[in-house]
């Protein structure tokens, strides 16, 4: 019986230690999707308690921002809602999440919960209901005491070189531009994500275009154009700043051209609190997921698109807690042709931009794969890229599925590799789980002969999904 998490965690087979203890294991960080605060990066935050850095804290604007996975596991156990995104003491909270935590096996939070645990603490043992207030007291202690928990100092230790945010449009990036005047040691750069520009058909809208109209010094704006040249305009700024990436969180991908008229047609009718049909949403989406793609390709800026999430489908607890507070699930869409017409419309013009496609159904992978590779080209090796296990795919089985979805149909060797898409600063150790996996999977192979033991293309292989193909893919 292996001993629990000890060096050789998940890796199953001879040729696997090797790879990740040689190769993988040491490589710096390039995290290139995260939801983590550029404000608490500057101030180089201290987290008081396990409570606040992992289960979160009520904000200035009455919002609840914490670690949504976690929430989820405690209310599988049916903790009350007080002690997961309430008021109740904090060790309260705490110990409702161990209690929740020893019965989550074969969850990968048990993981990835454990490994923080041992690689911030040196906590070697599983966290409990029995040992919690042991646990607590000890990395209380240090989180007050040990330069190495701030934020900053969590970041150094974990060996992070990049770090990507999501940030909105109407963004000052005050932050981003505070940091970059500062010696770190590694580099954060904000992510272009204008979702709340596109999403025409959902509440708030019509107040998001205008803080969207004063960010580029404007009263208003008045058609579908205008609100694409804010954008561009936007998209100029974070350029500025270092953006190297922008995210589409899209519910499914549409592809519906049209004139300006229909466009401009659905914006004054979204402007005007009036319901729209579905074709003329559409256009107006297309047009500006056209226009952006197109300044993406002009600005060497990395499109990122996630879907297959339906949000917020308890609406009550909604209304209760808001967005982005464990209560989505995977949506069943049919929108491989439209991503197809999508990059093919780009590619007749060569403004098609490097891409990177994310699904949560992991049905969506072989077809993601193979639309991706009909529009690869020798701008940069894997240039169209199947993202990486997202969210609730975020699993070794899903971190599995995925690979060899990309093994089977693409190039696994020019895989850009694994993002923490976290808000938790610990959330580093998502990428040592996934380095181990992927070691173990190609170890696999390798004993069963399906490739050869060859060294140099192995170490290749290894390192290029681990960190440099990121590197090279990004231009960081």
């Amino acid at each position: 019986m292996k001993a629990f998490m000890d060096k050789d965690f998940m890796l199953y087979n001879e040729t696997a230690k090797h790879l990740f203890h040689d190769y993988a294991e040491d490589l710096p960080i390039i995290d290139y999707h995260c939801h983590i605060s550029p404000q608490e990066i500057y101030e180089d935050r201290r987290y008081k308690d396990l409570a606040e850095i992992w289960l979160g804290g009520r904000q200035s604007d009455g919002s609840y921002f914490g670690d949504h996975y976690k929430w989820r596991v405690m209310r599988s156990n049916g903790v009350q809602e007080d002690k997961v995104t309430g008021g109740a003491d904090a060790f309260e909270k705490f110990l409702a999440f161990a209690e929740a935590l020893q019965m989550a096996i074969g969850n990968p939070m048990y993981h990835w919960s454990n490994l923080e645990l041992k690689k911030y603490f040196g906590i070697d043992e599983a966290l409990t209901a029995d040992n919690a207030r042991e646990i607590w007291e000890k990395t209380s202690r240090m989180l007050k005491e040990d330069p190495e928990l701030s934020v900053r100092g969590i970041i150094r230790k974990s060996n992070v070189k990049y770090i990507g945010t999501t940030d909105d449009p109407v963004d000052t990036l005050e932050w981003h531009e505070k940091l970059a005047k500062e010696e770190l040691g590694f580099t954060v750069c904000p992510s272009f994500r204008p979702d709340k520009a596109i999403n025409i058909t959902k509440a708030g809208f019509p107040d998001y275009i205008r803080k969207l109209a004063k960010s580029v010094g404007k009263e208003s704006l008045n058609s579908a154009q205008e609100v694409c040249d804010a954008l561009n305009e936007r998209l100029d700024h974070f350029k500025a700043r270092g953006c190297k990436a922008s995210d589409h969180g899209l519910d499914y991908v549409m592809f519906r051209p049209g004139s300006d008229e229909v466009a401009d047609r659905a914006f004054k009718k979204a402007m005007a609190g009036e319901s729209l049909g579905l074709e003329e949403a559409e256009v107006y989406q297309t047009k500006l997921l056209l226009s952006l793609a197109r300044k993406y390709h002009k600005e060497n800026v990395v499109m990122e698109i996630h879907y297959s999430c339906t949000r917020n489908v308890n609406e009550r607890m909604f209304k209760l807690e808001g967005p982005d507070t464990g209560f989505d699930m995977i949506a069943k869409s049919s929108c491989g042709d439209e991503l197809a017409m999508l990059f093919s419309e780009l590619d007749k013009t060569n403004e098609l931009p490097k891409t990177i496609v994310f699904s949560l159904d992991h049905n969506d992978l072989n077809q993601i794969t193979t639309c991706l590779g009909a529009f690869q080209s020798d701008e940069v090796p894997g240039k169209m890229q199947l993202g990486a296990a997202w969210w609730f795919l975020d699993s070794r089985d899903g971190m599995e599925e995925q690979m060899r979805s990309l093994g089977n149909l693409g190039l696994l060797g020019n895989f850009v590799g694994m993002l923490t898409d976290s808000r938790s600063f610990l959330s580093y150790t998502r990428h040592d789980y996934f380095r181990r996996i992927a070691c173990n999977l190609i170890g696999r192979w390798v004993e069963d002969g399906e490739y050869p033991n060859n060294e140099k293309l192995l170490k290749k292989i290894v390192e290029g999904i681990s960190y440099y193909n990121a590197e090279r893919y990004f231009g960081i």
